[in-house]
């Protein structure tokens, strides 16, 4: 995956944006609902030629990836619990990414208020509570 592709998958989900609080170098990618807080699901720099994204993960999981391929690390600079790093460079499937992605992202989206998940039209099985 490169990082045009990278960037793509991250803005593919309702409410999301790029960010850069952290500098130019690194995109931070970020979820709102219309009216709401903005928090942080995905961070990367992706001008860096060894790419990789930190991604938000449910600790058992992160766990188990992080078992499971040595392209999966605990995420540099930030809570190792709760969010992974991944390499990008072309030994995991694209495919792959795009779902931890997208679980990175539905992660942070269940912690929204309900009217906020009602808004950017989320919806998954477990959502947790109406927070």
């Amino acid at each position: 995956m490169d990082a045009a592709q990278l960037r793509r998958a991250c803005l593919s989900f309702p409410g999301t944006f790029e960010d850069f609080p952290f500098g130019p170098e690194v995109s931070v990618f970020k979820v709102r609902a219309p009216g709401g807080a903005a928090k942080m699901f995905a961070l990367s720099n992706l001008g860096s030629p060894a790419l990789a994204i930190s991604l938000k993960c449910e600790p058992d999981l992160a766990e188990q990836l992080r078992a499971a391929h040595p392209e999966i690390t605990g995420a540099w600079h930030l809570n190792k619990t709760h969010w992974n790093g991944v390499d990008c460079t072309g030994s995991l499937p694209d495919e792959m990414i795009r779902d931890i992605i997208e679980d990175s992202y539905d992660l942070v989206v269940a912690t929204l208020p309900k009217k906020d998940r009602d808004s950017l039209g989320w919806t998954q099985l477990s959502q947790g509570s109406d927070a």
